[in-house]
């Protein structure tokens, strides 16, 4: 459904050091800085890009958003939630563990947000 995700950042190099620490713990690359200084991550047939706002306005967290990183089991999101707050990352909400979703689903989930204020989760369907 989605080609790719932007994020914005003030700081591109604090924003490298926390998305390459938690993209590379769920098995990503580290991500590559343009020419034109946007930051890029391509892994699994997705590109997650993060730069500096066109308009030139600070870049803020959006009120409401929160950007999904899948994982292969709850161990990888334990090892993502530990790598974006050892880079930067601040821990929000409840320790990473098991949560019960609608229609019987279990997840695995840890919550940050990077260096920007971006809210993010890591991601596991347990059942």
């Amino acid at each position: 459904m989605f080609s790719h995700v932007m994020l914005g950042a003030d700081d591109i190099p604090a924003a490298k050091r926390f998305y390459d620490a938690t993209i590379q713990a769920l098995g990503g690359p580290e991500g590559t800085i343009e020419e034109i200084g946007r930051i890029v991550y391509e892994h699994a047939g997705s590109r997650f890009v993060v730069r500096t706002p066109l308009n030139g306005e600070p870049a803020t967290g959006a009120n409401g958003a929160t950007l999904g990183f899948l994982a292969h089991s709850p161990e990888e999101v334990d090892a993502w939630h530990a790598a974006g707050v050892a880079a930067g990352g601040t821990d929000i909400e409840d320790p990473p563990g098991l949560r019960n979703a609608t229609g019987g689903r279990v997840l695995y989930l840890a919550y940050l947000r990077d260096p920007a204020g971006n809210k993010l989760c890591g991601f596991y369907r347990v059942s």
